[in-house]
């Protein structure tokens, strides 16, 4: 079975083996279709779409603190800094995803987080629910 170091040293066994791998693998990926996705926009057509490129900048490094965290949330500021950052990413999914829908015209071009994250068949919007799932599952008794 995985193991888990907490702050202390100590260890403590994963519910889900491999689990936590695969969602930051999963992280990281999508880091870096978003950081490279939004590079681009900003620095060749922000003027286009401020909004709509600023968003996909900001999903951008709300991944990356995401993946980090998540990555080390055996510590347990980085777990809550994990928590924070999953739940600041469903909600900006969730605002995002409804405002693109039911404001088309402000989203003239496609975010990360617009229309649910469809143009990443959907993964930003189910990503942090299994994330936050995993970090629920694998809570350290305090």
């Amino acid at each position: 079975m995985e193991a888990g170091t907490v702050a202390t040293g100590g260890t403590y066994p994963s519910a889900y083996p491999g689990g936590h791998r695969l969602i930051v693998a999963a992280y990281v990926v999508l880091t870096l279709a978003a950081l490279g996705r939004s590079s681009f926009q900003v620095l060749t057509k922000f003027d286009q779409a401020p909004l709509a490129y600023g968003l996909s900048a900001l999903a951008a490094a709300v991944y990356v603190l995401a993946t980090i965290s998540l990555a080390l949330s055996s510590r347990p500021r980085l777990r809550t800094l994990a928590l924070y950052s999953l739940g600041f990413e469903l909600s900006g999914v969730l605002v995002v995803g409804i405002l693109s829908v039911v404001r088309p015209e402000w989203f003239p071009e496609a975010t990360v987080w617009s229309d649910f994250g469809l143009g990443y068949l959907l993964i930003p919007l189910f990503l942090p629910m299994v994330g936050l799932w995993w970090l629920r599952a694998n809570r350290v008794a305090r």
